[in-house]
């Protein structure tokens, strides 16, 4: 699993950085991987996303999830998660 699961969110991280948005794969002291995304110009504004396996026949084989667990986009379209994240993260007012 663990090496799809980086491609994955490599993959996003490209696709966010190209978004002006700050994004890098993290891995957990156990292991667990994530992209943690900030927003440079409005730094409280944050995302942890996730990428996992699906377990649910009528989803994707991977699919991207939001840091409270549910699924956000299929792992096979990276821009298009990306662009959510983005829309989610803009700042207000800009």
């Amino acid at each position: 699993m663990g090496d799809d699961n980086f491609e994955h969110l490599e993959r996003l991280v490209s696709e966010l950085g190209a978004r002006g948005l700050l994004a890098r794969v993290v891995r957990t002291q156990t292991g667990r991987l994530f992209v943690r995304v900030i927003n440079p110009e409005a730094t409280s504004l944050t995302e942890n996303v996730t990428c996992r396996p699906s377990t649910v026949a009528d989803l994707p084989d991977w699919h991207y999830c939001w840091s409270w667990g549910e699924p956000m986009h299929a792992a096979d379209d990276p821009a298009g998660a990306a662009t959510k994240v983005a829309r989610v993260l803009a700042a207000v007012g800009k």
